[in-house]
């Protein structure tokens, strides 16, 4: 029934309800050429084309002052609202969550084992199906009906964990977060996929990188700033606060557009039971064929998996290595907070910046090479020894070119991902990425341990080279005449 077209894009469908002489014409090449496939518009086959070729060609002919300015169209602003709005109840189940039992007693093996309510983030590629699939409870459209039904539940969800008090009902609240971190962990599987379906080609950059941005904001506002809070006015007045944010995102997904997605050809099923399996197979099995028509797929997910391993490891290692250096925990804490956070805020902005300008095969490459010189910065720190300029420096470089990395990262995983199953495969592919933070990361410390700091974070900037090669190998190719012959074909 579909045919995939091109390496970069395999979704765009010619609509055979078109006007009759118009679609003869049109369709009559596609057959001599087994190319035929049933679409929602003959205009959309035409701008999907040129949104693909968009990714790479016109991203390598756009001026700086064009990539600046794309920060400042609505579209990506609505993008840096919902990345607010995802990253703000991350912390009110991890870091937040766990001062606030701290401050009543709860025992360190409780306050442990909070870390575990955060699975849900790694595994969100499980029910993301039937976010695709599923129609909403509210009818306001596939993305924009699941995105307001999963905020309200999220809100109330918040609130209710606001309210309870640790000393008595430490299960419900147990409970209570666990249902946080799932709700939110919908979010993004939602706004991952609004953001890809909804910005052109020249905007995805810029879109990955206020996501990033808005997300580092809500982390800061849900951690230090419900600290502050909680501190003057209690923990309910928090974790309200926090809810009554959301509020930020809630209203993008009330007032902004729902992203236009290619019709399907209807399918009628003789009994219940062909309808359950044409279901279950659209949902599951479609997204995993669809993308494996890619040629080199397994090369991609190498790439994929490679690509941020070297900046995991010494991530992971970071903090240890400065505690054995002599740094103490304010000192540490307040280069990460303030160095870190602008540093952060400022490689994702430049990132996006960057692959706008020369594209996503080349800025994935440049980035990432910054991103492993980046970690040779940890090695000045060894050598250097407890001198708080160094240290200012190694945070601001690390995050800075990570962040850099980062957003070409997610600029590339969008441009993966067909819009018939945006919200599966995002979730899918952005959680092989972090595979390696939670995987390979983990070896760091016994790493470290056999080689010592100097040799270990020489092999953290030498790890992700690989990938870089795979990347000049099977990434997009920027303007290639493959792709400019199927947008006009």
């Amino acid at each position: 029934m579909r045919k995939q077209i091109g390496e970069s894009r395999n979704v765009d469908y010619i609509d055979t309800r078109n006007d009759r002489a118009d679609t003869a014409e049109s369709l009559l090449p596609a057959i001599i050429n087994k190319k035929v496939v049933h679409v929602a518009g003959s205009e959309y086959l035409k701008t999907k084309m040129k949104e693909s070729l968009g990714t790479n060609e016109v991203h390598a002919r756009r001026n700086w002052r064009d990539a600046l300015a794309t920060y400042t169209q609505p579209r990506v602003l609505q993008v840096l609202a919902l990345g607010f709005s995802s990253g703000l109840p991350l912390l009110l189940t991890y870091s937040t969550l766990q001062a606030w039992l701290a401050t009543v007693g709860v025992k360190r093996a409780a306050l442990g084992a909070i870390a575990l309510v955060g699975t849900s983030y790694s595994f969100k590629f499980v029910w993301a199906p039937l976010i695709d699939r599923v129609p909403p409870p509210i009818p306001l459209g596939r993305r924009r009906g699941w995105g307001i039904t999963i905020q309200i539940l999220l809100i109330a969800a918040i609130l209710a964990l606001g309210s309870c008090d640790p000393k008595h009902n430490l299960t419900r609240m147990a409970v209570l977060a666990v249902a946080v971190a799932f709700l939110s962990a919908s979010q993004d599987i939602v706004i991952d996929a609004w953001r890809v379906e909804s910005l052109s080609a020249d905007q995805q950059a810029p879109g990955a990188a206020m996501v990033q941005s808005g997300y580092r904001v809500a982390m800061l506002v849900s951690g230090a700033g419900a600290l502050f809070i909680a501190a003057s006015a209690g923990w309910f007045a928090a974790y309200a606060t926090m809810a009554a944010l959301l509020g930020v995102g809630l209203l993008v997904f009330l007032f902004g557009p729902e992203p236009k997605v290619p019709a399907e050809k209807s399918y009628v099923a003789r009994t219940v039971w062909q309808a359950m399996l044409h279901s279950l197979y659209k949902a599951v099995i479609e997204p995993f064929r669809d993308f494996v028509r890619r040629p080199l797929w397994p090369v991609i997910l190498i790439a994929i998996f490679l690509y941020k391993m070297g900046e995991a490891m010494a991530g992971v290692m970071s903090t240890p290595l400065y505690i054995s250096l002599g740094f103490r925990l304010p000192e540490i804490a307040t280069a990460s907070k303030i160095f870190g956070f602008f540093s952060i805020v400022t490689g994702a902005l430049i990132g996006g910046v960057v692959t706008t300008k020369f594209g996503i095969r080349r800025s994935l490459i440049v980035c990432g090479i910054l991103q492993s010189i980046g970690n040779l910065f940890f090695v000045l720190q060894a050598t250097g020894g407890h001198r708080i300029g160094y240290l200012a420096l190694c945070v601001t470089a690390e995050n800075l070119t990570g962040a850099m990395a980062g957003t070409a990262l997610i600029t590339w995983l969008s441009s993966l991902c067909s819009p018939a199953f945006t919200a599966t495969q995002f979730a899918l592919l952005s959680s092989l990425a972090s595979l390696s933070r939670t995987v390979i990361a983990s070896s760091g410390g016994v790493l470290s341990e056999r080689m010592g700091w100097v040799k270990f974070f020489v092999l953290t900037s030498l790890v992700g080279l690989p990938s870089l090669l795979l990347i000049a190998w099977v990434g997009p190719r920027d303007g290639s005449n493959e792709q400019k012959e199927q947008a006009a074909s």
